[in-house]
């Protein structure tokens, strides 16, 4: 656990470091593959391109945070208390809201400017731009989905393609957002560094739902003489 902390912890922190030295502005390769996109957008490749980016908001991270609920309390064996089933499923939904809280404060905090309004297309974005809305939301939903999967003991070809498909979702999402023209490469980089250092924070939660002491525990001691005999 300590090391999917420590290690985006880190590499987040140096990346906002770096980028508040150099007063938020554009670094020469954020600026040449930003121009790059501009420069390479055929009609074609922008309807495609806008169909990938809303994988990362609204309802479809939602829904993969649902389906991962669902797989947890699958795998987890069905625990008898309603309650507790319910947590279970709702749990993956709390851990991509809450998270979706912290990434927008943070983009507050730090205020990094958006790529040129000139330069959007296909996009009409709000707020600042590091990090990324659409590749942490994405990452998260894909991370809450293939952890549900993985953890699970009856896994088939299916759960091949479900990582595999989520984690190329997860990847398109926040490519997209420099292709449209309204994200800095490293706003991208930064959404997902954040949306693993969130995971690593909050997954290892998840399990303890089922072992709440409310869900029940070690039968209570006979009383004493209980077992006597007359």
């Amino acid at each position: 656990m300590a090391l999917t902390v420590v290690a985006p912890l880190l590499l987040f922190g140096v990346l906002t470091a770096l980028l508040a030295v150099h007063g938020w502005g554009p670094f020469p390769v954020e600026a040449a593959l930003h121009s790059w996109a501009v420069a390479h957008r055929p009609s074609w490749a922008v309807r495609t391109v806008d169909v990938v980016t809303d994988l990362g908001a609204g309802l479809p991270p939602y829904l993969a945070a649902v389906a991962a609920g669902f797989l947890v309390v699958r795998n987890g064996g069905r625990p008898e208390r309603r309650t507790v089933r319910i947590a279970q499923v709702c749990a993956p939904v709390v851990v991509l809201a809450a998270g979706q809280l912290l990434r927008n404060g943070l983009m507050r905090a730090f205020g990094r400017p958006r790529p040129p309004m000139a330069d959007w297309v296909a996009a009409s974005p709000s707020g600042y731009s590091y990090p990324s809305g659409h590749a942490f939301t994405a990452a998260v939903a894909a991370g809450l989905l293939v952890w549900a999967v993985l953890r699970g003991t009856r896994r088939g070809p299916w759960a091949v393609v479900v990582v595999a498909v989520s984690g190329l979702a997860a990847v398109a999402v926040g490519l997209s957002r420099v292709y449209l023209g309204v994200h800095w490469p490293f706003d991208v980089v930064g959404g997902w560094l954040l949306a693993a250092l969130w995971l690593g924070l909050t997954l290892p939660l998840i399990p303890l739902i089922d072992r709440s002491p409310s869900d029940g525990g070690p039968p209570a001691p006979p009383p004493p003489g209980a077992g006597a005999v007359h």
